[in-house]
């Protein structure tokens, strides 16, 4: 018997959809999406992508349908909370960035997660809520909600709420202020619980690809030249992922320096790289890295 295509589950819809095919394309995977289409297969690489709602992706890879998925560490926690069931976290993605918080109403008395005792908490997340506030051993009754968390002590349905925030301007357009960060969340890739067992080559190479291109995003290549003798100044400067290249010039005295630094880094080096001698500066981008 023929063994099926591998099958990847990508959100169709939401906060992590663009990302994830943005992700899958840089990856080098060739393939169209349309707003129809629940299946494609990849041009290039022997792989299916369901394009299904990221809350189903956790149980669909569970359940076989799909080898791997892309989700939320929030969408996960909650599923693994309900169904008790525990997926392989193979790798984190780098986007889709938010907080599970617990929120009181401004007039609230609460001022710690403790506070919260006796009372009841609306979230859209009803299952890891529960888990959570167990665990510190706070009795609370949570109220599942689909839709709308933020407005269910406006309307008498809760005392306070458990939701999904990014910046948390919604909850303070709607009154409320944040107790405590229960859950950080990002895009996520995840595995059924035997897919990695049965399919550890195909899904190891998976893995390696879409993390080369988060490591890339995080990084900057960094060129510049400088006279030979600021070489020890400059490679105490920049903190790369080792020992900088340097590559002497035509011009005598004059080296090439040659880095990889952090994204996040850049702007706080070029002055000081300039100031140690440092010339005809470039930073470029990283398509994929694996270190």
């Amino acid at each position: 018997m023929t063994e099926r295509v591998l099958r990847l589950a990508v959100p169709n819809k939401g906060r992590l959809r663009d990302s994830s095919a943005s992700l899958l394309r840089e990856a080098g995977l060739d393939f169209e999406q349309t707003e129809r289409a629940l299946s494609v297969h990849v041009r290039n690489v022997d792989l299916d992508l369901l394009f299904v709602r990221t809350d189903d992706i956790p149980e669909m890879v569970a359940d076989g349908v799909a080898d791997v998925g892309i989700t939320g560490q929030d969408l996960l926690a909650e599923f693994e909370a309900a169904s008790g069931v525990s997926l392989p976290e193979l790798a984190q993605l780098g986007y889709g960035h938010c907080r599970l918080v617990a929120a009181v109403p401004r007039a609230s008395a609460a001022e710690k997660l403790e506070d919260l005792a006796g009372l009841r908490i609306a979230s859209a997340h009803p299952a890891v809520t529960r888990r959570i506030f167990a665990d510190r051993s706070i009795p609370v009754t949570v109220v599942p909600l689909r839709g709308s968390v933020e407005v269910a002590p406006k309307l008498g349905v809760a005392d306070g709420i458990v939701d999904l925030v990014s910046t948390g301007s919604t909850m303070m357009v709607n009154g409320l202020r944040p107790l405590d960060t229960l859950l950080s969340s990002q895009a996520v890739l995840v595995a059924g619980p035997t897919s990695g067992s049965v399919r550890s080559s195909e899904i190891e190479g998976m893995v390696t690809a879409l993390a080369a291109v988060t490591n890339g995003r995080r990084k900057r290549y960094l060129l510049l030249n400088a006279p030979a003798d600021a070489v020890t100044a400059i490679s105490g400067i920049i903190p790369g992922l080792g020992a900088p290249t340097v590559v002497p010039l035509a011009q005598d005295g004059m080296v090439a320096i040659h880095s990889v630094v952090d994204a996040n880094a850049v702007w706080n080096l070029l002055a000081d790289l300039k100031a140690a001698g440092g010339r005809d500066i470039l930073v470029l981008p990283i398509e994929q890295l694996i270190p």
